[in-house]
This record gives structure tokens, C-alpha cells and sequence, in this order.
């Protein structure tokens, strides 16, 4: 029986962990993650180097000719040469290795590291009572200078007790560190004496040249036990002892992956995306991080709509007929990942640009992220050259995308029915060549109106403050948006560009409702508009309330910008309180905010009827529709 021996950590003391990375022996396969450490994290790792305690192992991959993998340098190491033989795939330990490097140059922009001795420190900063790694941060002030300026300047750091840790870098350093120290403790030394001494009387001499020899002793001794204590963390640094796991170079891709992953040793365990990009890059030799730059170029709005690379696993999996939750993505071929990136690609851009049309302007308003990959999927069915064919297809595709937002469809198990739905919708694209009609979509889970019914008028007169999350409150948000969302005092629709700019408002103000004990945070009382003034007006009537804040001068005038956001302005106008209070107050101003939010849920529901058709409303046909109501009905 042959016997098995297992693997052994090897010992590699820091210095030639140094001089490995210096001459680009080692590198990383291109799927690792990049930088994650904060100062924290470094701060801790060089804490222990310098006081000497044990670290867990690295992992290296032996690399014999080709490299099995694509590969990147370690972050500002790449090597002056271009010759460089690389022998070793460093698996795991990127940020520990990284951090040593990084810290050896302080070369971090936003920080700098320094060795911290109490003994020497002037102003006794209380920064620790032991010698420790402390992190000064930086910036620039207005003059383009880097902040602290004591941080570049030797003597004003020594007066801290502070000692730029890149003095302790493994490699030949006696005339740096002489420099350092010569500059950091000459206010110390004593003035030369004077050349007129023999002037002096005996007495004085004498006093003279005593002060200078014992100023002159405490000088000399301060820079030597200065050097002692910086060559004695040097020798510990370069000896410092980071052992490391070897796979030999014979290793298949696939099992050092695995290692890889089992190995993974970060305090923030690798993400699933983490671990599919290191798959891709076993099974195709490519790197999963060069096409999300890319889809990022090609499909630039994209990253509006929240986490890119969830969208993109998501996609994938739908795309091979994959759930989009874990287990589905878990489940993909990661080679046919890349072989249907152009289909990824393009979805995704597709799926923006509707987005964008209907009005849903960012995640922070996105009612549902359910549907971005489901109608990302989609579009691999709705070519560019089906130009007869593109209105009739898309149009399911947006009464899907308003039927996910005003049902509670996508309240639970919002994957499993995304896949459900797809399936059904992909059929139906598969062989759609005219306009759908409901017999068309009965088999869409999400079309079932007595499983999944619109949402009605109580259901829109209780959503909740769309800035909250909250799939029917944002939802009408951005049936607002789809209209322009004039801005009351700008006239300027609402976009991407600008929606930074706004904030959701109260239309019946919080401090007048407040007062009467009613509920105020509620979609029906709210709007995405711009407030010029930031003061605190008090409890007002709302068309009082909202000139005064958007400092308009004739608010009658600016109906229109009210009706965009599908607001009855009449009602607004005739909402005057004007010396009631107490239960007089309460009972007329409920009255007229149950009506204000019923009337204005009704102008919402005759568009969702529209928009969940797939239908392209008018501001002006929801208006006249409205006019038609009887008024004493909720009946639409």
C-alpha cells in the first residue's frame, strides 16, 4: 500500500518574501479579489509582525513555464523589468502580502503608517504605552498640499515618537535610516562653541565646554538608541517568518481552484461571485472581471440599478434556464457564462433603456430589482431586425415591469416566481407575432389578476413613504416620474441628473397632520420635488406650506407641474385651516385628506389600468379620463 504524506508549511522568512515580489517572481491569478484590507486590518498584521507572533499560512501555486492561470501583480509591484520569470501564483495571503508591500513604501495615497516609540515622544500624545504601528490619514488641503505636513518632516514626526514604517523595509536601508535619523534629532544637538571662547574667563570656559560635551552625550545617545531600536524591529521584520502551503506546479487548474476557495483565509469569506469568477477563469482561462468592465462601458447605466455583479449572475442563469438565486447560479455552466455574454451584454443595456422610459430612475427608486434580470433574459428574444415585432414584444415586457410593481407578486420568493414567470414569458415571445391579448398572457403567473389583483384604491391609499422600500409605495413614484414629475418650482422634469437634487415631500404638511394625530408618511401625500428653502416653516395649509418652501411667487399659475405628478391641485387650493384647532380642526382636515388621497389614488389607478396593459398613457388622457368619473364613486 503506498503511503500518503500531506503538506507540510514551508518557512519563508519576509526578506525573501521581499525580494521575491520585488523581482516579479510572484503573482496573483487574476481572479482573486483586489485590495479589501481597511487601515484597521493593516495596522493589526504589522502589529504582529513587529512584535514577532505567529500568522496563518500562505498559499502558493508552483508555476513551472506557462502560467496555469492569468495573472495580475501585486498592487504597485510590478517590477521595472519586463523579464521577469514568474515561478510562484500566490492563492492566499494576497492581503497580507499587499499590505507588507504597500506599507514597506507608504505608498498608500489617503494613509501613513508609522512605528510608534513612547520614549521618544515630546508631546506625550497618549498614543499607547508600548512601541506599536499608529496610521496618520492625509489629504489635500486647498493648495494641493498633503496633509499633516509634519507627516513628510522627519524632526516633527521624531518630536511625536513617530517612524515611517517603510524604514523597517528588508532590504539594504543604512543610509536611509542614517538620513533619517540625522534630519529627525539635529534640534537636539548642542550649538558648536563659540571661537571667542579663549575670551572667556577660566570659569566660564570651562561651564561652556561641560554643558556642551553633556548635551552633547545625551544627543549621541538619543540617535544610537534611536538606530538600536529602529535596526532591532528591522531584524525582526526581515526575519520575520510568514510560512506557506506549495501545490507543485503539475497541479490541475481545478483542484488548485478548489484549494483555493477552501483556503480563502479573509475575514470577509468570498463572495459566490468571488467564486464563480475563479471558476470561469479555471474553465475558460479568462478573467470574468475583464467583461464586467466592459458591460459597465457598453451598458453604462446599469450601475444605476444597484449591485452589477448580482445582476449579472442573475442574467446568466436565466439565460440557462437557471432559478437566479444561489442554488441556480451555483448550477451554471460556467463555461457557456462567457459564450452568452453578448446576449448578457446587450439584455442588460436593453433593460436600462426601458427602465430609464418608464421612469424608474435609479435603485433608491426601483420598486422591485425582482425583474432586472428577468427582462435582461428576455431580450435575447427581441431582436434588432424583427423591427415590425419589437413594439408588440416590448410592450409585454412593460406590462410585466408594472405589474411587478403594483401586485404583490414579488413580495416573497421573489426568484423562484421571477424564473416562473420568465418561462411563461419566454414561450409567449417565442412565438409572439402580434399584439398579445389576455388570453395570450393568462398563462403568465403574474398576469393571474385573482391570484395577483392590481392594486386598488385602498391598497394605493395606504402605501407607505416611497422613500422607504416598499414595492407599491415606489411604485407610484414612478408612475410620477413616467409623467416628467415637473418640478414645481423649475418646470424641469425629473431625470437622473437631477433627481439628487430633490427630496420627497409632504403635500398635506407633516407638522399640520402631526397636529391632528393622522398619519402622514403615506405615497398619496407625497412628491419628489425640489425645496429652495431649508427652513422651518411650522404648520401651514399645504398650498401655503409648498409655495413658501419652492419660494414660488403666483402658485396658481403652475397647475400644470402639479398634474404631472397626478396631483388634484383644486383640492390642495381649497385645504385652508385658518383658526380651527382641536377636534374642529382634526375632523375638517381628515375630511379633506381622505378625499385628497382618494381622488389622487384614483388618477393612479386609471394609469396602472393603462400601464399594466403595456399601454403608453397620455398625462392628458389619465386627466380626462379622471374629469369622466362620477366624483360621489370610488368606482373606476
Amino acid at each position: 500500500m503506498m503511503k500518503t504524506q500531506s503538506s507540510k508549511a514551508l518557512n519563508k522568512e519576509l526578506a525573501q518574501w521581499y525580494q521575491e515580489i520585488l523581482s516579479g517572481q510572484i503573482k496573483l491569478p487574476r481572479f482573486q479579489r483586489y485590495e479589501a484590507w481597511d487601515k484597521g486590518r493593516i495596522i493589526s498584521f504589522l502589529n504582529t509582525v513587529i512584535n514577532n507572533l505567529p500568522i496563518g499560512v500562505a498559499l502558493i501555486l508552483d508555476v513551472a513555464g506557462t502560467e496555469k492561470f492569468v495573472s495580475r501583480f501585486i498592487s504597485t509591484a510590478e517590477p521595472q523589468s519586463s523579464g521577469a520569470t514568474v515561478n510562484q501564483h500566490l492563492l492566499d495571503g494576497q492581503q497580507r502580502l499587499t499590505a507588507f508591500w504597500r506599507a514597506m513604501h507608504n505608498n498608500y495615497k489617503h494613509e501613513k503608517y508609522f512605528i510608534y516609540f513612547p520614549e521618544f515622544d515630546k508631546y506625550e500624545s497618549n498614543k499607547g504605552e508600548s512601541i506599536e504601528v499608529y496610521c496618520e490619514s492625509r489629504w489635500l488641503n486647498k493648495n494641493g498640499l498633503t496633509m499633516p505636513l509634519w507627516a513628510d518632516n522627519p524632526r516633527e514626526s521624531f518630536k511625536r515618537g513617530l517612524v515611517p514604517v517603510e524604514l523597517l523595509r528588508p532590504t539594504d536601508m543604512a543610509k536611509e535610516v542614517e538620513s533619517w535619523i540625522q534630519e529627525a534629532t539635529e534640534y537636539l544637538a548642542p550649538p558648536n562653541i563659540p571661537t571667542d571662547i579663549k575670551s572667556l574667563d577660566h570659569v566660564e570656559a570651562l561651564e561652556l565646554i561641560s554643558n556642551f560635551q553633556t548635551k552633547s552625550e545625551s544627543f549621541n545617545k538619543t540617535k544610537e538608541k534611536l538606530k538600536d531600536q529602529i535596526n532591532h524591529l528591522r531584524e525582526i521584520v526581515r526575519h520575520y517568518n510568514l510560512p506557506y502551503l506549495a501545490l507543485p506546479s503539475d497541479t490541475p487548474k481545478e483542484v488548485a481552484l478548489q484549494v483555493f476557495i477552501n483556503m480563502n483565509t479573509n475575514s470577509k469569506p468570498l463572495s459566490l461571485y468571488d467564486i464563480i469568477v475563479a471558476e470561469i477563469e479555471s474553465v475558460t482561462g479568462k478573467s470574468l472581471h475583464d467583461h464586467e468592465a466592459e458591460l459597465q462601458l457598453k451598458a453604462p447605466k446599469a450601475i444605476r440599478y444597484g449591485n452589477l455583479r448580482h445582476l449579472i449572475l442573475a442574467t446568466s442563469a436565466l439565460l440557462q434556464d437557471k432559478v437566479p438565486n444561489n442554488r441556480g447560479m451555483i448550477e451554471m455552466d460556467k463555461s457557456q457564462i462567457l459564450a452568452l455574454w453578448p446576449s448578457l451584454t446587450r439584455g442588460v443595456d436593453k433593460m436600462t433603456d426601458l427602465l430609464d422610459r418608464l421612469g424608474v430612475i435609479d435603485e433608491a427608486r426601483l420598486p422591485t430589482n425582482a425583474i432586472l434580470a428577468v427582462v435582461s433574459a428576455l431580450y435575447k428574444l427581441i431582436q434588432d431586425d424583427e423591427i415590425d415585432k419589437i413594439a408588440i414584444k416590448e410592450k409585454v415586457l412593460k406590462a410585466y415591469i408594472w405589474r411587478s410593481f403594483f401586485t404583490n407578486r414579488y413580495e416573497n420568493s421573489a426568484a423562484s416566481r421571477a424564473y416562473a414567470d420568465f418561462k411563461e414569458i419566454k414561450i409567449l415571445l417565442t412565438v409572439l407575432d402580434k399584439e398579445a391579448d389576455f388570453k395570450d398572457l393568462v398563462n403568465i403567473p403574474i398576469f393571474n389578476e385573482k391570484e395577483y389583483p392590481l392594486a386598488d384604491l385602498d391598497v394605493l391609499k395606504v402605501a407607505g413613504w416611497p422613500k422607504n422600500v416598499g414595492i407599491q409605495a415606489r411604485g407610484t413614484l414612478t408612475i410620477s416620474n413616467y409623467f416628467g414629475a415637473h418640478d414645481f418650482a423649475d418646470n424641469h422634469n425629473v431625470s437622473y441628473q437631477n433627481v439628487c437634487n430633490r427630496e420627497y415631500h409632504h403635500l398635506f404638511p407633516d407638522a399640520l397632520l402631526k397636529e391632528a394625530g393622522i398619519k402622514s408618511f403615506e405615497a398619496m401625500n407625497c412628491a419628489l420635488i425640489t425645496w429652495k428653502t431649508n427652513r422651518s416653516l411650522g404648520r401651514q395649509d399645504p398650498l401655503v406650506y409648498i409655495q413658501e418652501r419652492t419660494k414660488l411667487t403666483a402658485i396658481e399659475n403652475v397647475s400644470m407641474r402639479f398634474k404631472s405628478h397626478l396631483i388634484p391641485f383644486d383640492l390642495l387650493k381649497n385645504a385652508t385651516y385658518e383658526g380651527l384647532s382641536g377636534e374642529t380642526l382634526k375632523q375638517v382636515l381628515m375630511n379633506d385628506y381622505e378625499q385628497f388621497k382618494n381622488e389622487r389614488a384614483k388618477l393612479f389607478k386609471i394609469a396602472i389600468k393603462y400601464l399594466c396593459n403595456g399601454d403608453d398613457p397620455s398625462l392628458d388622457s389619465i386627466w380626462n379620463e379622471y374629469s369622466l368619473l362620477d366624483e360621489r364613486s370610488d368606482r373606476i
